[in-house]
């Protein structure tokens, strides 16, 4: 047993030698060597390399693999919020970009209560009571809101009547126009007031009436008789 432990250790210490002989062997060779032969270099052993434990038995620790470095750019898309006079309250607020959309949507309420106001994107008073209109509008889904702007609409405006801003026009149903008025942020309470007035439950018989001079039946007969006209 004596003798087995012997032959380990001076087997240990002859691969020790035998290492430290050949890192000085393979770094003399490589100092000799021309500059653009570098292979050997990466070949070169050294004795750094090992660590001796208890006992004298060397071992080899592998180095590292460095990784290249990624750089990740993100790129993040911001969009615009929408403007004041895009927002919507709910389904029951419909922006009004013609005539047509105008006649059409009244004529579509049947016996809803609507309420349309003229507005102008330059208008500070639009803007200052825009926010208190949507929560009456979330307050009231019963009620059809339609919102016409002034620049887009000049004639059709101009025909009923509307030289203020803001402005409010009051239907519903064979009724018609019920009401008009011009209201500020500050007289807000007339729009709740008109609203408590005309919203009660009723039943109207016949088709809605003239507003102003954009007649509905006038515009309805027109396509009875595009209707009945033969096609070619």
């Amino acid at each position: 047993m004596a003798d087995a432990v012997n032959l380990c250790c001076n087997s240990q210490r002859f691969s020790y030698s035998f290492l430290t002989s050949l890192s000085s062997s393979l770094n003399s060779c490589h100092r000799s060597l021309p500059p653009n032969q570098t292979r050997l270099q990466k070949s070169a052993v050294s004795v750094s390399d090992f660590c001796s434990v208890s006992g004298g038995a060397p071992i080899a620790f592998k180095r590292r693999r460095q990784f290249g470095k990624f750089k990740v750019c993100a790129t993040v898309t911001e969009t615009e919020p929408p403007k004041w006079w895009e927002r919507s309250a709910g389904p029951n607020m419909i922006d009004i970009h013609s005539t047509q959309e105008f006649l059409t949507a009244l004529s579509e309420a049947g016996e809803r209560l609507v309420i349309v106001e003229f507005y102008g994107t330059w208008c500070a008073s639009c803007k200052a009571l825009f926010p208190k209109l949507c929560r009456t509008a979330q307050e009231h889904p019963e009620i059809l809101f339609l919102k016409v702007n002034f620049d887009e609409n000049k004639p059709m405006c101009k025909s009923l009547n509307v030289k203020v801003l803001p402005y409010f026009h009051f239907y519903r149903g064979a009724d018609g126009q019920l009401e008009s008025f011009s209201c500020s942020l500050a007289k807000f309470q007339k729009i709740k007031d008109a609203i408590l007035l005309h919203n009660t439950d009723r039943c109207s018989i016949g088709p809605p009436r003239g507003i102003g001079d954009l007649n509905l039946e006038g515009l309805s007969s027109s396509k009875e008789k595009l209707a009945e006209s033969p096609s070619t």
